[in-house]
């Protein structure tokens, strides 16, 4: 009895060890049959065409369909995953939304938190025709510094290759500015290069030295593994323990800081989501702004990506002069799907249309409280000041709904660069993941379509700024904010103007 005990814990144990050593490790170049692809393709295909609301906007349903037969066409051999995920991306931009998206699967973004791959190490930013360094992991590499111009990667022109680029990257409707700014995230561009056009062990840039002459210059992917430097730099940097860590994430996400000698507070809000304790803020931000009598608010959105659309509503209500409206339009094209066991969280939103739509005339299935509701102002601690809304092309979603609110405004003033989500409307509100049943990749299905107002012009653009300010090589080279330096000048020659005035009717008296 006693070996029984003994060698059973033991038996166990051999089993699990044999289980998972049998168990083959994920390979990220694994090679998908092409029936498998083809299966998932069009799983994908026909899912778009049943549930997106918006599948032809800004894409005629011909022009549609000519793209989702060349990218079948496509399929004649076997892929890898990112080989295939780059197709899918190929395809998808050509809907138009901003919200609709290819994802990694589950096994791969896995892989991808362990695995130590090496990296583009430029960051770039891109605008017009221009290509500026913003950052190198190479911190030895005197070359290739911050504010240097690229002219080209191995030979291709840089506007080919951003032409190239963009041609795998969505957006709402044809808001550009959206591409060029998310290109020039940081390690965007890297990553999405590597899948269009690959590259090996070195690769040969083309810059403009001091003088604007072209040069030439060859650099290699970073190895995080190789590079001594930049170990030390992470091994010394200071590690916060777990409740500085959560308020450095809250002081990421929103904070605020108020110049009382100055009369101007500086709000940076980089989301709308949930967890960051934003109402909370808000309500103590605009008590402490009334208290103190602040005159100049700038709020910067520009990294604003959206999020919960009951906290965008929120901001909107302690700064909109009138009552406002979110979509004159606001519905989904199904109620179920044939495809439940693909999407996510498919019976909630099953249950969601049961109980909160409606389908009308157009056979659509409407939201109607926020196609009715009129939203008005808050009355304790509203803002009355001057505002100064800092936007660009990561203003996205659940922002655009903000500045669009209050564009006009004769106290608001919106300055920076056109917004990445559209001025017309978008397709949001649940966007639940898609996952293809083969291959385990994910792509984004927003379910609703919403248009916030019907009297605009459905041109395709996000919302262009009172005072547009765009990047300069001269700014990203000395490091200085142009939007916000920009600002600040004006909020100074307004507060000049007004102390002239001042003193001048103060002097009649």
């Amino acid at each position: 009895m006693i070996k029984r005990i003994f060698y059973l814990p033991l038996l166990i144990f051999v089993i699990a060890t044999g289980c998972s050593v049998g168990k083959s490790a994920f390979n990220p170049d694994y090679q998908y049959p092409k029936e498998k692809l083809q299966k998932d393709y069009l799983v994908f295909r026909e899912i778009l065409e049943e549930s997106h609301p918006s599948l032809y906007w800004y894409t005629p349903k011909d022009s549609m369909d000519y793209y989702f037969d060349m990218g079948y066409n496509r399929i004649n051999d076997s892929m890898s995953e990112p080989a295939f995920r780059t197709l899918l991306s190929y395809v998808i931009s050509k809907v138009n939304c901003g919200h609709t998206s290819i994802k990694n699967s589950k096994n791969f973004s896995r892989y991808l938190d362990t695995a130590k791959l090496t990296a583009f190490p430029l960051g770039i930013k891109f605008w017009s025709d221009t290509a500026v360094i913003y950052s190198n992991l190479n911190r030895r590499d005197s070359t290739l510094k911050r504010g240097t111009v690229i002219t080209a990667i191995n030979k291709l022109p840089m506007t080919t290759i951003r032409d190239s680029l963009f041609q795998f990257m969505v957006t709402d409707g044809y808001s550009i500015n959206h591409k060029y700014q998310s290109l020039s995230n940081l390690g965007n561009f890297g990553g999405l290069y590597k899948s269009v056009f690959g590259y090996s062990n070195k690769l040969e840039v083309s810059y403009l030295d001091s003088t604007g002459t072209e040069k030439s210059t060859t650099i290699a992917p970073f190895d995080y593994r190789r590079d001594s430097a930049f170990r030390r730099f992470t091994s010394n940097l200071y590690k916060p323990g777990r409740k500085e860590r959560r308020q450095n994430r809250l002081t990421g996400a929103r904070s605020i800081q108020i110049d009382t000698t100055g009369s101007t507070a500086f709000m940076s809000l980089n989301t709308f989501t949930d967890g960051n304790r934003l109402r909370t803020f808000f309500r103590q931000s605009f008590r402490e702004l009334q208290k103190r009598k602040i005159q100049h608010l700038i709020i910067d959105v520009r990294g604003n990506g959206g999020g919960n659309v009951s906290l965008s509503n929120k901001l909107t209500r302690y700064l909109a002069a009138k009552p406002f409206k979110l979509a004159d339009s606001l519905y989904a094209v199904k109620k179920r799907s044939r495809f439940e066991q693909n999407i996510e969280n498919s019976f909630v939103s099953a249950m969601f249309m049961t109980f909160m739509t409606s389908r009308r005339s157009d056979g659509n299935y409407h939201f109607r409280y926020f196609e009715r509701h009129v939203f008005k102002p808050k009355k304790k601690h509203h803002y009355n000041g001057d505002v100064y809304m800092l936007t660009g092309g990561n203003s996205f979603s659940a922002t655009t709904l903000v500045v669009h609110a209050l564009k006009g405004q004769p106290n608001v003033k919106i300055i920076g660069e056109e917004t990445g989500g559209g001025a017309y409307g978008n397709s949001a509100w649940f966007i639940p993941n898609v996952t293809l049943p083969n291959t385990g990749v994910r792509f984004r299905l927003p379910k609703f379509h919403m248009v916030m107002n019907k009297n605009l012009p459905k041109n395709g653009r996000g919302i262009v700024p009172d005072i547009e300010v765009v990047p300069t090589v001269k700014a990203i080279r000395e490091g200085y904010d142009i939007k916000l330096e920009y600002t600040k000048k004006l909020i100074y020659a307004m507060k000049q103007k007004s102390t002239h005035i001042g003193s001048a009717g103060f002097s009649s008296k």
